[in-house]
């Protein structure tokens, strides 16, 4: 089972949309990032961070996928936050955002959703891409107010 599914069978019925989830190397230790946003989409505490490192952190343990030592981190998305679903675009719409597409970044303001597609204003020049054809996004600029 891959670790991203593992995660999200955990920790979405207690409140908590996986937003990704790497593993890394932290100095000579395996390191396990995982982020996390809350399903009602209020901002996420201390509190939920520690749910939810706690609660992965057991299914890690019972899972026993690594044969060494590693490091769980589980972080709220904050300036890295990756767009990856629709409602992602739609609840930043207005905002900038990095995209990589077919070998190429740019960043762009999200102008909103058609069907399975996004609008992106680029400079001035509107450019649609089909959510499948988006190999990452991520907040390039944070919102005035938690949204």
């Amino acid at each position: 089972m891959e670790l991203a599914e593992a995660a999200a069978r955990v920790l979405e019925p207690i409140g908590f949309e996986v937003l990704e989830v790497r593993v890394g190397s932290s100095g000579r230790r395996r390191r396990v990032l995982v982020r996390i946003d809350r399903l009602d989409e209020e901002v996420v505490s201390m509190d939920d961070v520690s749910l939810a490192s706690e609660v992965f952190g057991l299914e890690l343990d019972r899972l026993d996928p690594f044969d060494s030592p590693y490091l769980l981190e589980v972080e709220s998305p904050g300036g890295e936050r990756p767009l990856s679903r629709p409602r992602h675009f739609e609840r930043f719409n207005g905002l900038l955002a990095k995209v990589r597409s077919d070998g190429t970044t740019f960043t762009a303001r999200i102008m909103g959703l058609e069907g399975d597609s996004v609008r992106f204003d680029r400079d001035g020049t509107e450019a649609t891409l089909a959510l499948s054809d988006i190999d990452g996004a991520w907040l390039a600029e944070w919102p005035a107010e938690p949204r």
